[in-house]
């Protein structure tokens, strides 16, 4: 099948359009040869008629959709511009993707706006990957730079190159930054930070805003980035070409000069800044010609600061940055210069001598004024050997003016690079390899085009011929790779056109050649070049332009540029004036004089040892005024350029073409017509043309029988597969012109993938046909079959429903005769029943009465007899209380006159101890209070006593008129006659009336209670809703409180694990520097010893041997032995505990018999302490006897007071007094019984303090009153059985033995924590003995023996989870054991520890941090490298994987991937993360901390999978996603079958089994978005729509992502508060904190340890 006939009825083709350069349209018929029209349809429905002269000048085809937004351009099937713009547009527009390979080349398109893919997540994802896998990314350029210049030891180079504003200082930024991180020295002032530093100081002095971009770089600059032998940045080197000098004197409008002029202007008034003498820059010529003084979004003022930190970190002085700075200034004022024409006809010049800003100028240089204003209007000439001096025009003078200007800013621009490359330096040796950053102007042209715009272009012909050439040559080796029979290919080289510049007697030599004509001008120049290049033998690349004879036209490769011939010579000579430059070397300023001396500036020798730059410009003398120097610009730029064309070719090329989407600077917006034109001049469609002249399309057998097996005939294997695409490829392409059988892949020319494609396509149409005819008659057969027995199923029902409803008929029948009779018997029973109820109810209301009547008699005699009796009773209850309350009269009397004498008599015995008051003068308050109230309540008491009198006057009298009340009544009852027992028939008719009316009521008060349990039962109501409604509120609070609760219990769980995952990051800092000072030490230490055999201190020994305790040394320091002042202020009377203050004075004990034997004086107040605490103890026990007995008879009387009280209220209750004189007795009563629980608590605090003064009384007067006065003795032994001794000189052996060189399978046979339990026995046992000394010691020994092992096993996992062990039990034993925990225990058989070892529980707990950090660096290490491939790209599910079309091609410095068993699977995660968990297991360490270990590695794996997956379009397809579910379904198997899924292993997995699952659902309708939305809730907002981006269809029956679609997914997740940050990778190196959980271990004996013979510490014995 010819290419011919893809032009079929339904084909895609580009035709050309105007504005948008290519559009799509559709075949609406076939074509065929010989036709001149082909008809299309466009895409907005127009039908149009193409021509075709042709077969040749038939449209471009296009891609298949499945191709669409390739990542790389020479995947596409059909190789054309237009294919190349709509797969960079798609890209750019639709997936805001800026990045795009092109081969070798990277594209990247200037999106305008901030994106966050540059953060350091980031890096490390592009960190060790394969360039061929991940998406395309400036940081991917970066590491296979690296990786190659690491693998080959080959230098490389990054060739940056664009337009002005596409992105190439940005793009160059982010490449060194890059290696900054991946290659960061391990010094503390590290190179990489004064690499990056030098990027702002070049920014400043270097870039200004153009038309086209607001921070152009207006020179090229190529940095050697230097690397040493593991991959460390150690050095760097910059050169620069081409500074545009021409900016500092002139700009066009609406632009800028160079940024570091107005960063000085903006920061005129700092303090340091005034001496400048600056202004605004509107006020400056060299600023104020562009009228944009301000850029917006930046601060000058902030940029300057940052300019200043960079010199500063790159070592120079703020004395030399403000020489700088005055240089600077300098020019601005030099531009102020008014120069004024004078004489006849403007012939001369001069300058006033009252110039301010000459004088500002001079003063900054520090050079004579006068002397620079004589010579910028004077020359001087030499004429026959005489010296003559010729004044000059003004407009002469002016621009001898600008030349200086240019020339100071020249001259200051080379020197900040060579202090920069000074700085950047290697200071470790030469470098082994580099890697180069070129970052140059892109081709240009303007409509003027200038000797800059040529320099550019030539340099620009240069690249592309070096580009060119590289491509070609990467495709002859892999041509000759797989031994392919071809053929040269051809390209289109430029070589003639730089033949044209810089060939002999071309454009540069006889630019040069003029130069040095004292009379050559530019006409002249232009003269030869048409005489040269055109009249005589004409050149195919120069033209001479029809209108003009001042300009000439040169064809370069990417487009025919007319320059125009005015400025060239002046440009090319740059030069200036001898004079002013001597007056600048005469300069008081030192960076002034250096800048203009006579040799050569500018030179620095670069990482390669080759001269960089040249110098800048010329000078012209007076002794030679009629030449110039021979280095004229061009030949300098010609020199340089092919210095750098030597550098380039010399290293490995990796090449990135900064694209500029439009010229107006919007976000994300897209000019066909100027890409068209960057891509054709960067050079993009010369690698696609080069590309399709040979062999573009390249499959491997294994994908091509893959892909295309359904085309193969015969016998199919995979592992015959080049035999068969051998035999086939005859079959299916006849031309064998159009393919070629490599070794291992096939090769095809454009176009053949797609007629395979097609054919398959007709294949696997015509198979679908065969199934749906098979299907369809299938599903007939079922259908009849599903009919037939549905109409026999519903005959069936129709007769069964017949006969059911003749049966109900029957039963209907008979039941209507059952309801008839039973219906007829009720009725006359229910009137039997009631007759026969209300012949009941009648005889019930007559007995009833009969009943009533004969009670009412009963009830009224039995009142009458009942009056009687109360009444006599109550007469003789009288009586008795009268002789009860004058008995109790009297005995108070006589009572308080017993107490009036005992108070008498203590009132004397208080008068006699006025001495103790005085001791006491805090009691002695306390007693006159006490007094006080005691007088109160007397009076109060007195009062009680007159109010009680008077109620009882009034109850007497009260009481008589009631007697005589009761007598009348007597009286009265006596003369009654008693009543007649007959009754008359007014008294019948009256009780009749009185029932009657009784009836009346009764019956008015049932319907009233009707009526209120009515309203009763609906207030009942009201009430249980009220109670539900308050119930629901009341729930409604507490879950609103509950919440509130919860969420800032988990706001302070977040703060606490953030301040623990802080500390844990300070210690993991504190361990690797810690690490680094042992490997500088050990380094200083061999360099001492290859200088020279000399001794060494013991200090420095590098053996980790414990060293013996002494009591000098820092680490067993004991405390002092004297309390200080604010310890003994401490120790007070009211204070709650004894031990602190034991503790405190118990330190003296050793002390004083030691000061007696070496006759030291004790202190004045040392020696009388005894004597004053023997006094101060008696005078306190005499107060506390005194106030004691008060506390008695205080008591006493109260008691005596509250029963008289309680006695009167008694009977002033039986008395017929007022209620209210009983309630405010009662209150009396509540204040004296409140009293008395106040006076008993005075009480018994009063007697805690006598109690404590006893206590110190006991503690104290033992010290105090010895004859020898030696103090408190030593605390005597505790007698605790089950401990281990170990001898003093066997603490080094014991540890030497146990920890430090135990062997490693003896070490992890042992019982788990088997050191730590003996060491905590041994240390118990001298604690125990009273020797803290030795405790202390021997367990800092302990600690610092086992931190040597586990740097011993840095990398050994059983071995560090043995130390882990160890040192998570010595810290519970030792916490168990701690005083203040023993405390809160009752336990008998736990003894508390004497000594403080609490700093050594805390550097255990630092231990245990230590190494559990270090077990899980460990297991990273292993798991890095496998993670990716074992979770993302195994296959665990054979035939899930599939070829897709137009797979990636492999780039040349690619590692070969692994296949095959090599490749890690997910057996290999499991291994590592088993290996862990067996480690962790064998020591027995707590389930708590083996589930956060594994909380933190799944984290690891998570993220580290679902940033590659971000990353990486190929493996965003369902069939990935499958596995990869799968692949974490495995591990979440695991997981759980050792039971890890508790501590939020499982839970960390989430985001990516999201990310797996949205790989799998649907994505078209509105309902997946939804669905997709809801839940995808582990994912960031970024996560989903980059995932939903990269989704690549695998077969072609699947459709791609709609935008659509995306765009609604968007649109439902704005609404998502999920409260994350925005990100799109996750933080791999994020540390989740750890807790270690305190688990009091049993209590330990000697005997229960199982020490093995092989340890040899036989020397303990057990105590």
């Amino acid at each position: 099948m010819a290419t011919m006939e893809l032009y079929s009825k339904g084909a895609s083709v580009w035709i050309p359009h105007p504005d948008a350069v290519w559009v799509s349209a559709q075949l609406l018929q076939d074509y065929n040869p010989g036709e001149k029209h082909v008809l299309l349809q466009l895409s907005d429905g127009r039908q149009v008629q193409f021509p075709v002269a042709s077969p040749s000048d038939l449209p471009p085809l296009g891609n298949p959709d499945i191709l669409e937004g390739e990542n790389d351009l020479t995947a596409l099937s059909f190789l054309h511009e237009p294919a190349v713009l709509h797969n960079l547009r798609v890209r750019f527009l639709d997936y805001s993707s800026i990045y795009t390979y092109c081969g070798i080349v990277l594209v990247a398109i200037n999106p305008y706006d901030e994106l966050p893919i540059y953060g350091e997540e980031v890096i490390d994802a592009y960190s060790g990957q394969d360039m061929a896998d991940m998406e395309p990314h400036i940081f991917s350029v970066a590491e296979e730079a690296y990786r190659t210049m690491t693998r080959e030891e080959k230098n490389q180079s990054i060739i940056i190159s664009g337009e002005s504003g596409s992105g190439k200082t940005v793009s160059a930024k982010f490449t060194m930054r890059y290696f900054a991180v991946v290659g960061g020295a391990a010094q503390q002032t590290s190179v990489e930070e004064r690499v990056l530093a030098s990027n702002p100081i070049m920014e400043s002095i270097g870039n200004a805003k153009t038309t086209r971009n607001d921070n152009s770089s207006r020179f090229g600059k190529y940095i050697e980035i230097g690397f040493g032998r593991k991959g460390d940045i150690i050095g760097a080197n910059m050169r620069t070409y081409l500074l545009e000098k021409s900016r500092v004197v002139f700009q066009a409008s609406a632009e800028r000069n160079y940024h570091i002029f107005y960063q000085l202007c903006a920061s005129r008034e700092l303090p340091e800044m005034r001496t400048l003498k600056l202004d605004a820059p509107e006020r400056f010529r060299y600023t104020n010609q562009g009228g944009e003084m301000q850029i917006p979004g930046t601060d000058d003022l902030l940029d300057l600061e940052r300019t200043r930190n960079a010199f500063s970190i790159l070592g120079v002085q703020p004395e030399q940055q403000m020489e700088l700075f005055r240089i600077l200034a300098s020019v601005l004022h030099l531009g102020n210069v008014n120069i004024q024409a004078s004489g006849r006809g403007g012939d001369r010049s001069y300058i006033d001598a009252e110039d301010r800003s000459l004088a500002v100028f001079s003063k900054l240089l520090g050079v004579e004024g006068s002397q620079m204003a004589h010579w910028l209007c004077h020359r001087r000439l030499a004429v026959g050997g005489e010296m003559l001096v010729k004044p000059v025009s003004g407009q002469q003078a002016m621009e001898a003016r600008d030349a200086l200007a240019k020339h100071i800013y020249g001259q200051l621009f080379t020197w900040t690079v060579q202090r920069l490359n000074s700085a950047l330096r290697s200071q470790r040796g030469q470098p082994k390899s580099f890697i180069g950053v070129l970052d140059i102007y892109g081709f240009e042209t303007f409509d003027r085009n200038s000797f800059e715009q040529f320099c550019i272009n030539y340099a620009n012909e240069k690249l592309q011929q070096q580009f060119n050439r590289h491509v070609f040559q990467l495709e002859q080796e892999e041509y000759v790779r797989e031994e392919l029979a071809w053929s040269r290919i051809e390209f289109s080289d430029n070589q003639q056109c730089i033949t044209l510049i810089e060939g002999q007697l071309g454009l540069l030599d006889l630019l040069d050649e003029e130069c040095r004509m004292p009379k050559g001008s530019d006409e002249s120049w232009a003269r030869k070049l048409y005489d040269q290049h055109q009249s005589a033998k004409p050149h195919p690349h120069f033209r001479k332009p029809r209108m003009s004879n001042s300009a000439f036209i040169i064809l370069h490769f990417a487009d025919t540029v007319q320059y125009e011939c005015g400025g060239f010579l002046d440009k090319n000579r740059d030069t200036v004036f001898e004079e002013p430059i001597n007056i600048l070397r005469a300069s008081q300023s030192e960076l002034v004089a250096e800048l203009f001396q006579q040799e050569p500036t500018g030179s620095s020798v670069s990482l390669s040892g080759s001269v960089s730059s040249l110098a800048n410009g010329n000078i012209r003398s007076g002794k030679r005024a009629h030449r110039e120097h021979k280095l004229t610009v061009g030949f300098q730029f010609r020199q340089s350029l092919q210095l750098l064309m030597n550098t380039l070719n010399s290293t490995t090329p990796h090449y990135v073409r900064c694209i500029k989407p439009n010229d107006l600077k919007e976000p994300f917006l897209f000019d066909p017509k100027r890409a068209v034109q960057q891509l054709r001049a960067c050079g993009v469609l010369e690698t696609i043309r080069i590309s399709a002249a040979g062999y573009p399309s390249r499959w491997t057998y294994e994908e091509f029988f893959s892909r295309y097996r359904v085309l193969l005939r015969g016998p199919q294997s995979e592992e015959r597969a080049q035999a068969s695409c051998r035999r086939a490829l005859p079959e299916l392409i006849p031309d064998p012109e159009q393919y070629c059988f490599g070794k291992t892949k096939v090769f095809f020319r454009a176009g053949q993938v797609a007629l395979l494609e097609r054919l398959r396509a007709e294949r696997l149409r015509v198979a679908g046909v065969i199934i749906q005819s098979w299907v369809r008659g299938w599903l007939a057969r079922i259908r009849y079959t599903r009919i037939r027995w549905a109409t026999v199923t519903i005959q069936r029902y129709c007769r069964g429903a017949l006969a059911r409803r003749l049966a109900l008929t029957l039963r209907y029948t008979k039941a209507a005769l059952v309801i008839q009779k039973t219906y007829r018997m009720v009725v006359v029973r229910q009137l039997f029943l009631m007759i026969r109820q209300a012949t009941i109810t009648i005889q019930a209301f007559t007995r009833g009465t009969l009943a009533r009547r004969r009670h009412r008699l009963v009830v009224a005699e039995r009142a009458a007899v009942l009056l009687q009796a109360t009444v006599r009773g109550w007469l003789a209850r009288r009586a008795y209380r009268r002789v009860k309350e004058a008995v109790v009269f009297m005995q108070c009397c006589v009572r308080r006159k017993a107490a009036r004498r005992e108070l008498l008599k203590l009132k004397a015995e208080a008068r006699s101890v006025e001495r103790f008051r005085e001791l006491n003068k805090g009691m002695e308050v306390k007693l006159m209070q006490l007094q006080l109230r005691a007088d109160q309540q007397a009076r109060e008491s007195a009062a009680l006593r007159e109010t009680l009198s008077a109620e009882r006057e009034a109850a007497g009298a009260e009481l008589e008129a009631l007697r005589g009340a009761l007598q009348k009544l007597e009286s009265q009852k006596q003369e009654r006659p008693p009543p007649g027992p007959v009754v008359s028939e007014k008294e019948v008719e009256e009780r009749r009336r009185a029932e009657e009316k009784a009836a009346q009521e009764i019956l008015r008060l049932t319907q009233e209670m009707q009526a209120l349990q009515q309203e009763r039962d609906s207030l009942g109501k009201e009430k249980e809703d009220f109670s539900a409604r308050l119930l629901e509120q009341e729930k409604a609070q507490e879950e609103c409180v509950r919440q509130a609760v919860s969420q800032a219990g988990a706001s302070l769980r977040a703060e606490l694990d953030e301040e623990r995952r802080k500390y844990q990051g300070l210690l993991r800092e504190f361990t690797r520097l810690e690490q680094r000072y042992d490997n500088l030490r050990e380094m200083s230490l061999l360099t001492e010893r290859t200088k020279g055999h000399r001794r060494t201190d013991s200090a420095q020994s590098l053996s980790f041997e414990p060293l013996s305790p002494s009591p000098t040394s820092p680490s067993f320091s004991i405390p002092p032995v004297f309390p200080s002042p604010e310890e003994v202020r401490r120790v007070s009377v009211t204070s709650p505990t004894l031990e602190r203050r034991v503790s405190v004075w118990a330190c003296e004990t050793p002390m004083e018999p030691l000061m007696e034997r070496m006759d030291v004086a004790k202190d004045p107040a040392v020696r009388m302490r005894g004597e004053d605490l023997a006094h101060a103890y008696d005078a306190v026990r005499v107060a506390n006897k005194f106030l004691e007995s008060q506390l008695r008879s205080q008591r006493s009387l109260w008691e005596d007071d509250l029963e008289a009280l309680r006695c009167q209220l008694g009977r002033t209750i039986s008395d017929p007094s007022s209620a209210a004189q009983q309630q405010e007795l009662q209150e009396l009563l509540e204040a004296r019984e409140q009293e008395c629980v106040r006076l008993r608590k005075e009480l018994k605090e009063l007697r805690n303090t006598v109690t404590l003064r006893r206590l110190l009384a006991q503690a104290v007067l033992p010290s105090a009153l010895t004859p020898d006065g030696s103090g408190l003795s030593q605390p005597k032994p505790v007698t605790v059985t089950g401990l281990l001794e170990c001898r003093k000189k066997d603490e080094a052996k014991l540890i030497k033995n146990l920890i430090t060189d135990v062997r490693v399978d003896s070490a992890l046979s042992l019982p788990p924590g088997l050191a730590a339990s003996v060491t905590f026995l041994c240390v118990r046992q001298a604690d125990c003995s009273g020797d803290r000394t030795r405790a202390r010691s021997l367990c800092s020994a302990t600690v610092t023996a086992m931190k040597g092992a586990l740097k011993k096993h840095s990398n050994d996992v059983d071995m560090t989870a043995l130390w882990l062990k160890n040192a998570c039990l010595l810290h519970d034993l030792l916490t168990q054991h701690s005083p203040k925990q023993a405390a809160t225990l009752d336990s008998e058989e736990l003894v508390p520890l004497t000594c403080d070892l609490s700093d050594l529980s805390r550097a255990l707990s630092d231990f245990c941090i230590q190494a559990y950090q270090q077990l899980l660096s460990i297991t990273e290490s292993h798991l890095q490298n496998v993670i990716v491939p074992a979770v993302l790209e195994s296959e665990t599910i054979p035939g899930l994987s599939g070829v897709k079309l137009g797979g990636s091609r492999k780039r040349a410095g690619s590692d070969p991937r692994i296949v095959g068993g090599d490749a890690p699977t997910m057996a290999s995660v499991l291994r590592e993360l088993g290996a862990l968990h067996t480690a962790l297991s064998h020591q027995a360490l707590p389930p708590a901390l083996m589930e956060q270990a594994f909380h933190q590695l799944t984290y690891l794996i998570s993220a580290s999978t679902l940033n590659s997956l971000l990353l990486r379009k190929d493996m965003c397809c369902w069939n990935r996603g499958m596995q990869i579910r799968y692949n974490v379904s495995l591990l979440e198997e695991w997981l759980r079958s050792r039971g890890l899924q508790a501590g939020g292993a499982v839970a960390t997995l989430e985001p990516l089994i999201q990310a797996a699952q949205l790989l799998q659902v649907g994505k078209k309708t509105e309902a997946d978005a939804q669905a997709l939305v809801q839940t995808c809730t582990a994912l960031s907002s970024q996560q989903i729509v980059k995932i939903l981006t990269l989704y690549t269809p695998h077969g072609d029956l699947e459709e791609r992502v709609t935008l659509n679609f995306i765009r609604s997914v968007q649109g439902l997740l704005k609404g998502r508060s999920d409260g994350q940050p925005p990100q799109l990778l996750m933080d791999v190196r994020r540390v989740f904190p750890v807790t270690f959980p305190y688990l009091p271990p049993p209590v330990l004996q000697a005997d229960q340890l199982d020490i093995p013979d092989s340890l040899k510490i036989s020397f303990l014995r057990r105590a």
